[in-house]
């Protein structure tokens, strides 16, 4: 990365650790996302260009309807899967979209323009230890949301069916 990519992302760190950051993000970057995605057949996602970001859709827990949800995610490029951090940007409840994958765990992906049926698994003891562990090195601001709350973020694997 160069020094200007470097410093940009250091920037962005540290604006989306503010609380007005969460007060205003949940409310205007996903609504950018979903309109840009749906524009441009999935080939763009303009908060992907801080974070890798996938569109996921999951039927609704209560009524299993399709939702689809624009998020920051980590690719395990080893194993290829995603893990997904229900930060909700340090806000006090889990985001809707966590409980529609407790509930209806097969969804899909659109990962840089490609829809991927997958399979979501929440993350428990010492495999979350480890993934949140990743997690903060790849994004530190996510210490500062569960730190922020008293809920404990939930993590999610996604793994391709």
């Amino acid at each position: 990365m160069k020094a200007t990519g470097a410093l940009g992302r250091r920037l962005v760190q540290r604006l989306s650790a503010t609380r007005a950051f969460a007060r205003v993000a949940p409310h205007v970057i996903p609504a950018l996302d979903r309109a840009v995605h749906r524009l441009t057949r999935g080939r763009l996602l303009p908060s992907a260009r801080m974070l890798p970001g996938v569109v996921l859709t999951a039927r609704g827990a209560r009524s299993g309807l399709p939702r689809t949800t624009p998020l920051a995610c980590m690719p395990e490029e080893t194993s290829g899967t995603w893990v997904l951090i229900g930060s909700n940007f340090g806000r006090p409840g889990h985001p809707a979209w966590t409980a529609n994958l407790l509930q209806h765990p097969e969804a899909e992906v659109n990962w840089k323009g490609r829809d991927i049926a997958v399979r979501a698994r929440l993350l428990e003891g010492e495999e979350r230890a480890r993934a949140w562990a990743d997690a903060l090195r790849f994004w530190p601001p996510y210490a500062t949301y569960q730190a922020r709350i008293d809920r404990e973020i939930r993590l999610f694997r996604l793994e391709r069916r």
